[in-house]
């Protein structure tokens, strides 16, 4: 599933699940959990490691996670991989779930379509 990223894009998605972990102003436990989880799925090198870690404990720059830089085909996969996010701790709050909006609609991803992958 991850094995068609790119270095680049294994590290933007990371920023992804990151700033929308940070949608409610706090990275729970769970989130940080899937996020360090994730890291090992993706197979990230130890200094990337290290940036993971930093922007659980500070968002990344707003300018940093554009939805435009996403590949096309890549769209589905990152919608879908921040929705398991978003329900890693057992509730959505508003802030997540508006995030997540945005970003389908940001994406043209329906939900449709990430759910028949």
């Amino acid at each position: 599933m991850f094995s068609t990223l790119s270095r680049e894009e294994r590290l933007r998605l990371m920023r992804f699940i990151c700033s929308v972990a940070w949608a409610d102003l706090k990275v729970r436990p769970e989130e940080r959990e899937f996020a360090l989880k994730l890291v090992d799925r993706l197979g990230l090198q130890a200094d990337e490691i290290e940036q993971v870690k930093g922007w659980l404990e500070v968002p990344p720059r707003a300018d940093d996670v554009d939805p435009e830089q996403i590949p096309r085909s890549h769209r589905a996969l990152f919608l879908h991989t921040l929705r398991e996010l978003v329900v890693a701790d057992g509730e959505v709050d508003a802030q997540e779930q508006t995030s997540i909006d945005l970003l389908e609609t940001l994406l043209g991803v329906s939900a449709e379509s990430v759910a028949a992958r």
